[in-house]
């Protein structure tokens, strides 16, 4: 993974998620801009993923579990299109809150998936 792209898609994830749950809270119905936003999300994690195949065969192998990596990712590529699907089936304010919680929780398991490839330990200050 590329460190400036991962907190690209972190940030855009972010302000995706922010934004939907504001529009939630507002009493906004799924839309353009917030399905869109949602949609945006999903098209980096595509990217991402094919950045993730390409990385290995210019050296930037994964340092931890590969597996774990991939299982973060295919469930992170499924929640943004079941949050839009969700939110044009049943349109209400709360399918726009359910919008900003997919993207946010895509912006944590980046950051987790992120961890994984670099070998962090998820615990701050714990050894790897």
């Amino acid at each position: 993974m590329i460190d400036w792209f991962t907190w690209i898609l972190c940030l855009v994830s972010a302000a995706a998620g922010v934004f939907c749950l504001i529009a939630g809270a507002a009493g906004r119905k799924p839309g353009d801009v917030t399905v869109g936003a949602v949609a945006l999300v999903e098209l980096l994690l595509v990217v991402q993923l094919v950045i993730a195949l390409i990385a290995p065969a210019t050296g930037n192998a994964p340092v931890g579990d590969a597996l774990e990596f991939w299982m973060y990712w295919v469930v992170a590529v499924i929640i943004p299109p079941a949050a839009v699907f969700w939110g044009l089936v049943e349109r209400t304010r709360w399918s726009t809150v359910i919008l900003g919680i997919a993207a946010l929780t895509v912006g944590v398991m980046v950051f987790r998936m992120h961890q994984i490839w670099i070998g962090a330990s998820p615990f701050i200050g714990a050894p790897a």
